[in-house]
């Protein structure tokens, strides 16, 4: 059974960082792709942060120059390093990754960042 399991949320001031992890486990099938979504009330969730296969990825424009995406292919894990967080990054931020050749979708429980002072 797959599951990806995110930490590293919390509590932040703005213009702090925080760093989120998220592992997958329970397949042998490859990782297509791997990275991040957020969501507030009331809106739909968006991308934040992506790798596609080991090397490309795709920023969401408000998060491009503060945020990055990093993995450790050994440990099937993604991390995405946020600095300069701005309140309007305040959501629950999911991990997503589409796993074997049918790229089925998974999804993390989600875990809450909330930017204030």
């Amino acid at each position: 059974q797959v599951q990806l399991v995110e930490s590293g949320g919390g509590l932040v001031q703005p213009g702090g960082s925080l760093r989120l992890s998220c592992a997958a486990s329970g397949t042998s099938q490859t990782i297509y792709t791997m990275g991040w979504y957020r969501q507030t009330p009331g809106k739909r969730r968006e991308l934040v942060a992506m790798f596609n296969g080991d090397i490309n990825t795709n920023y969401a424009d408000s998060v491009k120059g503060r945020f990055t995406i990093s993995r450790d292919n050994a440990k099937n894990t993604v991390y995405l390093q946020m600095n300069s967080l701005k309140p309007e990054d305040t959501a629950v931020y999911y991990c997503n990754a589409k796993i074997g050749l049918q790229l089925v979708d998974y999804w993390g429980q989600g875990t809450q960042v909330t930017v204030s002072s």
